[in-house]
């Protein structure tokens, strides 16, 4: 299904681009939780402006000392008895300006070790196209992932905006002109980090210890055509493809765009 400009007038007069975004990151997990290994698993997560992401969730881990179970006749259910205390921290010393970008994510883990985040995939928003610092940002998040051996996926569609984050991670990593992709235009692309082990001159692990390599596969993409399929890597070997055309067609039917 062709793609739509979501960010211009007519469609942006009577859409909101944030909740095609939520819905398109949902298609994408579903689509990933039906194909991906049966020890891996795919959730969608967003925030933008003022809204709250919850990365870190807190779970009752069953212990006696965190809670009182008490048998309730016919129902087995335990009951918490013993609050948490509260506590108050003092006044901090200093606050720091910080940037929060928007996000719109699907982040795929593996069950093995954890839960492990193995990879992500980044729908790119006006808001983290705006300014130096949050493209900046938003940069140093892809940055962080790859550096965690985090497989990557950046999906820009936003047209009222211009600046190009894969450029801006490029010139984070330092990785040189050859990386860069046109100042205008739409992308997607996938990153794979791999890691190698540094040998010295006897075979021995080299003063670097760690290098390696990101492997990189990138696709234009523009209003009115379809969209293309790319690799997710999930570990050193593993990947899956990911159909943007079909995610992206699923999300626009149940958004009942056509």
């Amino acid at each position: 299904m062709p793609l739509l400009d979501h960010f211009h007038p007519p469609l942006a007069v009577h859409r909101h681009w944030d909740a095609f975004h939520s819905r398109w990151a949902v298609a994408i997990a579903d689509a990933l939780n039906g194909r991906l290994p049966g020890d891996y698993f795919a959730e969608p997560q967003t925030s933008a402006g003022s809204r709250i992401e919850v990365d870190v969730a807190t779970f009752d881990d069953g212990s006696p000392a965190a809670r009182h179970e008490s048998e309730i006749a016919g129902g087995g259910t335990a009951v918490l008895t013993t609050p948490a205390r509260a506590y108050s921290p003092p006044a901090p010393q200093a606050s720091i300006p910080a940037i929060f970008p928007d996000s719109f994510e699907v982040r795929i883990f593996s069950r093995e070790a954890g839960p492990t985040l193995v990879a992500a995939i980044e729908l790119v928003s006006p808001g983290n196209k705006d300014r130096e610092d949050y493209r900046r940002a938003f940069a140093s998040k892809c940055a962080a992932y790859l550096q965690q051996d985090v497989g990557l996926m950046v999906v820009d569609i936003v047209t009222s905006r211009h600046a190009n984050l894969d450029n801006e991670l490029v010139d984070l990593l330092r990785c040189g002109e050859t990386c860069r992709l046109p100042a205008e235009g739409l992308y997607a692309v996938a990153y794979h980090p791999v890691r190698s082990r540094a040998k010295g001159r006897f075979g021995t692990l080299g003063p670097a210890g760690e290098t390696g390599q990101i492997d990189i596969w990138l696709a234009s993409l523009a209003v009115g055509q379809p969209l293309p399929i790319l690799p997710l890597p999930l570990d050193k070997e593993l990947f899956v493809p990911l159909d943007l055309d079909a995610t992206y067609t699923d999300a626009r039917q149940h958004s009942r765009l056509g």
